[in-house]
C-alpha cells in the first residue's frame, strides 16, 4: 500500500533524503504576516523520525506546535526549510503527488475526530483506502481487520452518534492506520477523552506500534502519554529543543 510517488526526477533538486527517515525536516521555518509585522512561529526546526519510533511534541498553547504538525504532514508549506516524507521531499511533489504520498505514507489523528456522521464506522476507515483507487472490496475488508485490530469489530456498522468518545476515537485510529502508513501524526489525540479512556488509547497505541513498526509524532499537553513515548521535544520560542530519551535527561 506504501507505494511511493513518482516525481520525474530531472525536475527534482539533487539533496539526498535523511537516511533511514520515515519523517524529517531541515531548517523549517513559518512566517505570518500579521498586524503590519512578520511574525516566525517556527525557527529553523530540525527533526528526524526512525522508523517505529514514538515522539511526543509538547509546549505552551500557541507555541507553534499544530503549525509545525501540519507542514510535516504536508497540508502547510513552509516559508523555508524542507520536509521529508518516506524519502521524498514534499518540495519536489506536485500537489497531486502530495496528496498520494500523505495518503499512501501518513495518517492523522486528532482531538476531534472528525469522522463523518452519515458514514458507519466501516466505511469511515475504508475512505482513505476508497481515495487511493482500492476496488470497494479490499476497502472494506481492510478496514474491518483494522476495526478489529482496534477493539471495535462488533460496532463496524454503528454510525459515530452512537459511539462512545473513546470508539470514535478507536475509529478515528484504524482510520489513520488503514494504510499501514509509515508515520501518524497526532494532534492531542487523547484531548477530550477521560483518563480511563484515554489510558486505553496509549494502551492501544503502544501495541499497534510495536504490532506494525508504525512511527507516531504526538502533539499532547498529557503528560502520562508524553512519559511514555521514546523521546520528548519541547517547541520553545520557535526551536524545537531535547527534553529526554526514554525517560533519561539530557
Amino acid at each position: 500500500m506504501n507505494s511511493r510517488v513518482e516525481i520525474d526526477t530531472k525536475q527534482a533538486r539533487p539533496a539526498q533524503a535523511p537516511s533511514e527517515a520515515v519523517l524529517a525536516c531541515r531548517q523549517l521555518r513559518k512566517r505570518y504576516r500579521q498586524g503590519g509585522r512578520d511574525l516566525e512561529v517556527l525557527r529553523g526546526v530540525e527533526l528526524q523520525v526512525e522508523r517505529g519510533e514514538k515522539l511526543a511534541i509538547v509546549g505552551a498553547s500557541g507555541s507553534g506546535k499544530s503549525t509545525l504538525l501540519n507542514l510535516l504532514g504536508g497540508l502547510d508549506t513552509p516559508s523555508t526549510g524542507e520536509v521529508w516524507v518516506a524519502g521524498q521531499n514534499l518540495a519536489d511533489l506536485n500537489a497531486n503527488q502530495r496528496g498520494w504520498l500523505r495518503n499512501s505514507s501518513l495518517g492523522f489523528v486528532y482531538q476531534f475526530h472528525h469522522l463523518l456522521n452519515e458514514f458507519s464506522a466501516l466505511e469511515n476507515v475504508a475512505m482513505p483506502l476508497l481515495i487511493g483507487k482500492h476496488s470497494v472490496a479490499s476497502a472494506r475488508s481492510e478496514a474491518k481487520s483494522m476495526l478489529e485490530a482496534v477493539g471495535l469489530g462488533e460496532r463496524i456498522d454503528h454510525k459515530p452518534s452512537q459511539l462512545s468518545g473513546g470508539e470514535r476515537q478507536r475509529v478515528a485510529i484504524a482510520r489513520a492506520l488503514v494504510t499501514r502508513p509509515a508515520c501518524v501524526l497526532m494532534d492531542e489525540p487523547t484531548g477530550n477523552l477521560d483518563r480511563a479512556t484515554a489510558g486505553e488509547i496509549h494502551k492501544l497505541m503502544d501495541r499497534l506500534n510495536r504490532e506494525m513498526s508504525i512511527s507516531f509524532v504526538i502533539v499532547t499537553h498529557d503528560p502520562d502519554l508524553a512519559a511514555a513515548l521514546d523521546r520528548c521535544l519541547h517547541l520553545v520560542d520557535g526551536e524545537l529543543l531535547s527534553d529526554w530519551h526514554q525517560g533519561n535527561h539530557v
